[in-house]
């Protein structure tokens, strides 16, 4: 019986596929420092976007998989995981309504809360900035990819751009 949400097979599969992500992304920063790439997780494994080869992707699959495996979790961990802008965008935005509140139906009423807004959306950023990172160690990613397995690397090209989509297994 699990012991947390963490641990259904769904969340616990796209929690270790974001963690093998993101260490995936960081072995092909370490090879390809010039190249701009995002990345999306699922159950089923992981997509990379960007200008690099479908053998660099399995290469850097399996380099972090082994480096995951032998402990190094904090490769699981990326300085632009989406989770890192959401929570502070989401309290940056509830603190923004939060100053809009009671301001009245006029856009000169609206106007006049402007620098309200601004400070209380900005406060929350400031204030909240550090929950991104903690969130995504705690509750987003895995470093520990457990019976994680690679399948395979599909590479398609979608509007100029790649997309390797990496199926994992366990």
């Amino acid at each position: 019986m699990s012991n947390s949400i963490l641990d259904y097979y769904p969340i616990s599969r796209t929690r270790r596929n974001h963690g093998l992500e993101h260490a995936t992304m960081q072995v092909l920063n370490q090879k390809f420092p010039q190249v701009s790439l995002g990345g999306m997780s699922s159950p089923r494994g992981f997509t990379i976007v960007g200008d690099v080869t479908s053998e660099d992707v399995a290469e850097a699959a399996i380099e972090a998989l082994k480096r995951l495996r032998a402990g190094e979790a904090e490769l699981a961990q990326h300085p632009n995981c989406g989770t890192n802008f959401a929570i502070p965008g989401a309290f940056a935005g509830l603190a923004a309504w939060v100053g809009t509140l009671g301001s009245g139906r006029s856009f000169k009423q609206k106007l006049e809360r402007l620098p309200l807004v601004m400070v209380l959306a900005t406060t929350a950023l400031v204030l909240t900035y550090p929950l991104g990172p903690m969130i995504q160690k705690r509750f987003t990613t895995s470093g520990d990819p457990q019976g994680l397995e690679l399948e395979r690397v599909e590479t398609t090209i979608r509007a100029g751009v790649r997309l390797h989509h990496v199926t994992t297994r366990g």
